[in-house]
């Protein structure tokens, strides 16, 4: 069984460098790729593997095994015609989410119609943050407070369901503070610890940085 995903990045201007190195600099999997030959020998300095190639032709993506990638992040907004046929070819391969950086809402609109997974507007969502993202494994959103601390939203794990805030003692066991509960779309923040938890809820907590990769485990 694959525990370790692995991810394609096309397009390697200010974001999808970000969000590549930041990647790579984690010891992610990660295929780099633009159609720039100079961007991309720049690239190759700080991200192992960096492909030349036209991610709108569907012999390259075969050729680079797009089909094995788990998350595809297209970051080619200035080329609208091209981000849509990257990002359909991707799903038509069987890649399970594609996220695309996009220039304004009609396009994040346009791209969710032809079967983005995600819509990312560069203005709201750094490289970097969403890279970090993609690397916290069962974290739905993450914003970073400051270098070392972050709030997270996170699934209340199977082994924690039936378990109260008291029993699970997550604060000893994790240094992190739940702040509130996430039930059905509705955030509650009057939280009873002596209640049950149950695995359709999340759980909004602060934590050190460093210590979060401890709740995915």
């Amino acid at each position: 069984m694959k525990n370790k995903k692995t991810y394609a990045v096309f397009g390697l201007g200010r974001y999808g460098y970000a969000v590549a190195r930041e990647l790579a600099d984690n010891g992610m999997d990660v295929i780099a790729v633009d159609v720039n030959e100079e961007t991309v020998a720049a690239a190759s300095l700080n991200i192992p593997i960096c492909k030349c190639a036209d991610v709108t032709d569907p012999e390259v993506l075969e050729h680079l095994g797009i089909k094995n990638v788990d998350v595809v992040i297209i970051a080619m907004a200035e080329n609208l015609e091209a981000a849509v046929l990257a990002a359909t070819l991707c799903k038509e391969a069987g890649v399970t989410r594609v996220i695309v950086k996009c220039a304004n809402e009609m396009h994040c609109k346009i791209m969710r119609r032809v079967g983005a997974d995600e819509a990312v507007i560069p203005e709201q969502e750094s490289g970097v943050r969403l890279a970090s993202n993609l690397m916290s494994a069962g974290f739905i959103d993450m914003l970073s407070l400051s270098k070392d601390i972050s709030v997270v939203e996170v699934d209340v794990k199977e082994e924690w369901s039936g378990k109260s805030l008291i029993e699970l003692d997550l604060r000893n066991k994790y240094d992190i503070n739940v702040v509130a509960i996430r039930r059905k779309n509705k955030v509650e923040i009057s939280i009873d610890p002596k209640a049950p938890l149950d695995v359709s809820e999340k759980l909004i907590v602060i934590a050190h940085t460093a210590k979060l990769n401890g709740l995915t485990k």
